[in-house]
């Protein structure tokens, strides 16, 4: 565990960064190879869009990586948080540590985007891609990065993350957005015996079904018992009667432009096909606007 620390507690940028371009890189390899759907699209106009939105949001992590580090050197110095509160051993502190971040930086916050409208209209900026593969891990708009980052420091004040733990959760959750957005051909029973403890590619495609109640489902980033235990979790049958998007921007000029892709949150709310937020409630917050 010594050597685990001390390599994320100064953990090189190439790293980070062979994480996150390096893994983009081979899951497209692999999705070429072995794919889940045979996509008939312009993959490398659709890489470069998601790219410039993965370019933001990593813009806007640098942005904010002076106040993680300092939530995190003040709850170390202070001894907050539960890790500080709870005794442990270190490989422990490891596992509860990743898997409370992976619920504040992820699962929570995925949740409350999808439950807060003017914070739904963010995130679908995410849904609205309707040939998901690798690249599309990223692909959040710049107003939802900061939402996130912001979850994910609140995780590390309550948890009482050392940095070094952070580094990590921040890696692996890197290397989860890949694997679990990757166009790939998962066996399924490999699929779904791995989906018991973690976010597995067949299971997060449910999430991306254009239409309720699948979109409402599968929340989670690296670790499926966030899902289990409150009620989240979804699995269909055949992954590829699934279809991609959301259903209220299915029109390309909406959902593969740049420029529209970021007005989206600013331009007037469309009710989904099962009502995500009823129409009579959306009325009444109109006006209460007014």
């Amino acid at each position: 565990m010594e050597s685990i620390i001390a390599f994320f507690e100064d953990v090189p940028t190439t790293f980070r960064a062979g994480i996150l371009i390096g893994g983009i890189f081979i899951f497209w390899v692999i999705e070429g190879v072995f794919p889940l759907f045979e996509f008939k699209y312009k993959k490398v106009r659709h890489a470069a869009i998601n790219l410039v939105l993965t370019g933001f949001f990593v813009l806007i992590g640098l942005g904010f990586a002076g106040l993680l580090l300092g939530a995190s050197n003040y709850v170390t110095a202070n001894n907050f948080g539960l890790l500080n509160w709870i005794s442990m051993p270190v490989w422990l502190q490891c596992i509860v540590g990743v898997m409370l971040l992976d619920f504040f930086g992820a699962y929570l916050i995925h949740w409350i985007e999808h439950k807060v409208k003017w914070m739904w209209k963010f995130h679908l900026v995410h849904h609205s891609d309707t040939t998901v593969d690798v690249t599309t891990g990223l692909r959040h708009h710049p107003g939802e990065a900061i939402f996130r980052m912001c979850f994910t420091i609140l995780g590390v004040i309550v948890v009482g993350a050392p940095i070094w733990i952070v580094f990590l959760y921040q890696s692996i959750s890197a290397l989860f957005a890949h694997i679990t957005h990757a166009n790939i051909n998962m066996p399924k029973k490999v699929d779904r015996a791995l989906s018991y403890m973690f976010i597995t590619p067949l299971m997060h495609k449910v999430h991306h079904h254009y239409t309720q109640p699948l979109t409402d489902t599968n929340y989670g980033n690296i670790f499926a018992v966030w899902d289990r235990l409150f009620g989240t979790f979804a699995q269909v049958e055949d992954t590829r009667e699934l279809t991609y998007g959301i259903d209220t921007h299915m029109d390309p000029e909406e959902n593969d432009r740049i420029g529209n892709l970021l007005k989206i949150p600013f331009q007037e709310y469309r009710p989904p096909v099962g009502s995500k937020f009823s129409i009579e409630k959306v009325d009444e917050e109109e006006k209460a606007s007014k």
